[in-house]
């Protein structure tokens, strides 16, 4: 409303108001606008669907927050079990590298004893009065088997006084479980200094014993025991 003042001089009273007189007004006319209810349905769908975009917002941030710590937890542990798994990879290379070079000594180890195997079965098999005159390799062409290298085969000479002597050495020589395929290959009968002498040549083939019949002591024991 327009006031006029027509009295020169005389000051005009301003009214001075309450700045949230005219919400009241203002909101009966909006919903004396909205007289429709599916208008009245869309904007309380549009005011729940931003609450809950407020709530789940709020609720997503605190969350966010609790699970922060627990990040930081877990980034350590990992930092943790990473440093164990490269430890431990570590270890089994060291292992896997002694293990080659204890099968590398072993492989060679076998290959040296052969020979001190074959010789201490034919001495053990020697019975009285009988000596040896050669004990030699036989050469053949090299090859190999399920294990590696063919086993060497070995000429067995040597003399007895007596014929029974000579089967005995057979049957110790076949006894041996560092011996196979024993077979004799000559026996005549000489004589030396007026006395009849049996002359006998045989041949066998060397033969890994079966780890029942062997003791051994493993390196690693062996190391801690010196």
């Amino acid at each position: 409303m327009i006031t006029i003042n027509l009295r020169p001089g005389a000051k005009r009273s301003v009214e001075r108001g309450s700045p949230f007189a005219g919400l009241a007004d203002q909101f009966k006319g909006l919903t004396g606008a909205i007289k429709e209810p599916w208008q009245i349905a869309a904007v309380v769908g549009w005011v729940a669907v931003i609450a809950g975009l407020g709530f789940l917002f709020w609720q997503t941030g605190s969350q966010l927050g609790d699970l922060e710590p627990q990040l930081v937890e877990a980034r350590s542990e990992q930092q943790v079990y990473q440093g164990f798994v490269r430890q431990k990879r570590q270890e089994e290379r060291i292992r896997d590298s002694i293990l080659t070079q204890i099968g590398t000594i072993s492989a060679v180890d076998g290959e040296r004893l052969i020979w001190p195997h074959i010789l201490d079965e034919v001495s053990y098999a020697l019975p009285d009065n009988t000596w040896l005159t050669s004990v030699s390799d036989i050469a053949t062409a090299p090859g190999f088997d399920e294990q590696g290298p063919a086993a060497p085969s070995v000429r067995i000479a040597g003399m007895t006084g007596d014929l029974a002597n000579y089967t005995t050495f057979l049957r110790r020589l076949e006894a041996s479980a560092w011996l196979e395929n024993v077979l004799p290959i000559d026996a005549k009968t000489v004589i030396e200094g007026n006395r009849a002498l049996t002359q006998f040549t045989i041949q066998a083939t060397f033969s890994r014993a079966d780890s029942s019949q062997v003791e051994t002591t493993p390196i690693l024991e062996s190391v801690v025991e010196d």
